[in-house]
């Protein structure tokens, strides 16, 4: 019997492990979906009412945009440290564009995984982590260490609100030992990655309108249109090896040190070669040697056009000279980068470049963060993790990812690795979302002995 198999049995013989998953199911369920606004109180509350069954103590506050839940399990031993959990409970939409087998908002499971919007990014990691905290308590009396999840609901939107939320509670907060972040991987060696850290982003639309109508095609030599206008602007900020153009913004970039270089020349197994396969890549990738692929996907900014839309896209032919064009853009931000700066940049790159007339509008922003994982608790877990997983540990300074942990830093100042249940093709945001019951069983475990550390 392989290690998986062992898992899932294991999994499945777990009376709380099966209990929460059956609460798992209920929260992916409920949809909880910030950008279209659905479900978020609903689901906070469902979440108040677990946590208040578990014995903590439980703030629900909805002062804000997004309601945030903060749950307290708290320690009987004299002088226990803290550890904190981050979560979030809003997902991402799983509407027409993705494809899945089965309903994205029930808990599907096929052949050792388990399915559905929300399993891996995020709630998946809520029940596993709070499995883990009950089967502590069911083998002893009290915790060796105060528990808090913090849980918002706007992190798929840049966490929205999420600093008011940890400037409110701060004094709950502060002085912790360690703080978990939502979620982590396998990569595909099934090492268990442990990050401390993540990029910034700042996400921008661009929009022109060169007529107050569209007009004939036939004037197509001598009128430009909003189109092409547009295509020249992006193309400006952009060259072809995918290195950005905007002026001052390389200069600011805060260069990785020593150690961080080292753990991902160690242990990242991003490359070329590895996204074509994952993604079915037709086009080249802008970058091929190892070392610059993993500076660039780690370490440097990148820009991107998330949409481009402009002229008539229905069926037949319709001959015209569109007089509007618009893109969502984004800029991936890393450590020396500020989001109104970039954008600031940007705009003034435009506007020195002829392209005046295309208008910027902020939309997100969220600062980079990233860690040495040198702090004595995060190598805890490194060494934890080590002894726990056969396949191995990859510990990486950042991720290409982008969340909140530079606000979270900023506001409590505690070290953060992030580690979770996901996989190498756990599809995040995309269709057919999915995590290893084998995986979510080992995070559990892994969990419930980062508890017993503390004793």
């Amino acid at each position: 019997m392989s290690r998986q198999e062992e898992q899932i049995k294991k999994f499945e013989a777990d009376a709380i492990a099966q209990a929460y998953f059956e609460k798992l199911k209920v929260l992916i369920s409920k949809k909880s979906i910030f950008a279209q606004q659905v479900g978020l109180l609903d689901v906070a509350t469902y979440l108040k009412e677990i946590f208040e069954e578990a014995g903590a103590e439980v703030i629900l506050d909805d002062s804000y945009a997004a309601p945030f839940v903060m749950a307290t399990f708290t320690s009987s031993v004299p002088n226990a440290k803290t550890l904190i959990f981050y979560n979030h409970y809003d997902t991402v939409p799983a509407d027409g564009d993705q494809v899945w087998t089965d309903q994205p908002f029930e808990v599907s499971v096929r052949n050792g995984y388990m399915y559905g919007r929300g399993v891996d990014d995020d709630k998946g990691h809520i029940t596993a982590r709070l499995s883990a905290v009950q089967k502590y308590l069911a083998n002893h009396e009290t915790l060796p260490v105060n528990i808090i999840f913090i849980m918002e609901g706007a992190e798929e939107s840049a966490s929205v609100d999420l600093d008011k939320y940890l400037e409110k509670h701060r004094s709950h907060l502060v002085g912790a030992d360690l703080l978990v972040w939502e979620q982590g991987a396998r990569n595909i060696l099934g090492q268990l990655e442990i990050a401390g850290g993540n990029k910034g982003i700042v996400t921008f639309d661009v929009a022109v309108k060169s007529a107050e109508r569209d007009i004939h095609s036939s004037y197509g030599g001598v009128i430009d249109s909003a189109s092409w206008y547009l295509m020249a602007a992006l193309q400006s900020m952009r060259d072809c090896d995918g290195r950005i153009l905007v002026e001052g913004i390389y200069e600011q970039v805060e260069e990785p040190n020593e150690r961080e270089l080292a753990l991902v020349e160690e242990f990242a197994l991003a490359s070329s070669e590895s996204a074509t396969e994952i993604y079915g890549l037709t086009l080249p990738t802008l970058e091929t040697e190892r070392a610059a692929f993993l500076k660039r996907l780690f370490f440097e900014p990148s820009i991107t056009i998330e949409g481009f839309s402009t002229g008539y896209l229905g069926q037949g032919v319709k001959t015209i000279i569109p007089a509007e064009a618009s893109a969502k853009m984004e800029v991936r931000l890393v450590p020396g980068l500020e989001p109104q700066d970039v954008l600031d940049k940007i705009r003034k790159h435009l506007v020195s470049h002829g392209f005046e007339q295309v208008e910027v509008t902020f939309t997100l922003g969220e600062m980079s963060y990233r860690s040495d994982m040198s702090a004595p608790s995060i190598l805890n877990v490194i060494e934890l993790a080590k002894r726990l997983t056969p396949e191995g540990v990859a510990v990486l300074p950042t991720s290409p990812g982008t969340g909140p942990m530079h606000t979270v830093f900023h506001a409590l100042g505690v070290p953060i690795a992030g580690f979770g249940i996901g996989n190498a093709n756990s599809r995040d945001h995309a269709g057919d979302e999915n995590v290893s019951l084998a995986d979510y069983y080992s995070h559990i475990e892994l969990v419930e002995e980062l508890i017993a550390s503390y004793e």
